[in-house]
């Protein structure tokens, strides 16, 4: 089982590594000045965007295998925040193993640290491997995204 806990400025190489393997998933690319922007928000004290990291040990080595990270927002239906998943990625020599899983229930027990209202999340129609884990989770709704890049 790995051993989660919230990511560090010493973990910024490793991260970097995985960030890499979840953009190359979704075949996008992002600057690297968006790169660092979000590697700063996730380490600073003064944001609401966190993230945490599964480790595993192996041959004596601690490796970064996956990593969460979430956003916690003010909404409209609740005087509480909600605790949006927005990137989850497990390295693929893992996947299977219980790290996804472990990673999603942290952040059910980091939102509700936080008094959250709840966490939800979104993921590709045909991230069928992805979406087997997150029925056993959480429960599927009947709202579709819309989305307008600016």
């Amino acid at each position: 089982m790995p051993i989660i806990k919230p990511l560090a400025p010493s973990d910024h190489k490793h991260w970097l590594s995985l960030w890499q393997g979840y953009l190359d998933f979704y075949q996008t690319t992002l600057s690297d000045a968006v790169i660092d922007n979000t590697w700063q928000r996730i380490i600073s004290n003064d944001s609401n965007i966190y993230g945490f990291g599964a480790w595993i040990d192996k041959k004596g080595e601690s490796l970064l295998v996956g990593f969460v990270h979430v956003v916690l927002h003010p909404n409209t239906w609740n005087a509480s925040d909600c605790c949006y998943l927005e990137d989850l990625y497990v390295s693929e020599c893992v996947r299977g193993q219980g790290v996804g899983r472990a990673l999603i229930e942290q952040v059910y027990t980091f939102a509700q640290s936080k008094h959250c209202n709840r966490v939800y999340w979104v993921t590709q129609a045909h991230n069928s491997t992805a979406r087997k884990l997150y029925d056993t989770l959480a429960t599927k709704t009947d709202m579709v995204q819309y989305r307008h890049d600016l």
